[in-house]
């Protein structure tokens, strides 16, 4: 079982890190081998929305991206981490995120397996926000939703944590780093 954490913030050692790392320990402690990209190192470009994928079902534009799918098609399991910002996903994330028009292209106009085959694949997602209100999560769990349906990926469900600003604010809450130790667990562990 390959477990592949996709780290979106753009703050390397901030809450989402932190948890996102439990997570995945929780997982390689169950026998998965893991493994984190973090987004803000990579060179993705926004989407030109150019429509260039509708007839091959790749982007025209060349860039890290390839290296996202590449360990996209190789994951059973996909651990989604980022922050909110302004009550959805960083910039960061959110481009790789619209660069996934071409997969929707694979699926929806073209008719084919957007990660190249039927492998049945399912992602958690985690995220933490500063704010404390009753919807604060939605819009990003949208996003997110949006991405994984488009890639034929399962969402199982989300890990989130609000009144978080500060940044490693969430190793002062252990019980949240167990939460997230034992979904990492549970990930792997269900069918």
């Amino acid at each position: 079982m390959k477990v592949l954490g996709i780290a979106g913030s753009p703050r390397l050692g901030g809450n989402t890190d932190h948890l996102l790392a439990e997570v995945l320990k929780g997982a390689k402690d169950k026998g998965a081998e893991v493994k984190t990209i973090y987004v803000c190192d990579l060179d993705i470009s926004p989407c030109q929305h150019c429509n260039y994928c509708y007839q091959t079902g790749d982007c025209k534009i060349i860039d890290d991206i390839v290296k996202v799918y590449e360990e996209l098609k190789q994951a059973d399991r996909i651990v989604i981490a980022s922050p909110l910002h302004f009550m959805s996903v960083t910039a960061q994330l959110k481009a790789m995120i619209d660069r996934g028009q071409s997969r929707w292209a694979r699926k929806y106009i073209l008719k084919v397996p957007p990660l190249g085959d039927d492998k049945k694949r399912k992602a958690l997602f985690v995220s933490v926000g500063g704010q404390k209100l009753a919807n604060l999560f939605e819009a990003a769990k949208t996003t997110v939703k949006a991405w994984l349906v488009s890639h034929d990926i399962e969402y199982t469900g989300e890990l989130t944590f609000s009144g978080l600003d500060e940044a490693g604010a969430i190793v002062k809450n252990p019980e949240a780093l167990k939460k997230a130790y034992l979904a990492g667990q549970k990930l792997v562990t269900e069918s």
